[in-house]
């Protein structure tokens, strides 16, 4: 029986020892979601610029202010992380999942987009 290595001795692995390389990628072929910018009703409070992994969301600056234009889906890994921190996917009164056409970001299954 081969001896055991210890933790000392393992490779490294399961960590990002590269951070910062996903640009080099394109990873948005594989998504299961695919996030949908609904202009009309964004705050442009950029949370979810904020929080998006891959930095996917696609900012403008207009008159020195950053506004959401959409997604760079080359990169969008479909996460929804985006959509969980919009703060108009909540309905501020109820405290409960907003409808739909009053959230700024909306997940669609991937499959409901034919080859772009």
């Amino acid at each position: 029986m081969p001896e055991l290595k210890g933790w000392k001795e393992l490779p490294i692995g399961g960590l990002i020892v590269e951070p910062g390389n996903a640009k080099q990628y394109k990873t948005g072929t594989w998504r299961v979601l695919r996030p949908v910018y609904q202009p009309e009703n964004c705050i442009h409070c950029m949370q979810c610029w904020l929080y998006c992994p891959d930095q996917a969301i696609v900012v403008e600056i207009v008159d020195g202010k950053p506004k959401m234009r959409g997604y760079n889906y080359y990169y969008c890994k479909g996460c929804g992380l985006c959509a969980n921190v919009c703060p108009k996917s909540t309905d501020p009164k109820t405290k409960q999942p907003a409808p739909e056409e009053k959230r700024a970001i909306v997940m669609r299954p991937e499959t409901d987009f034919a080859e772009e």
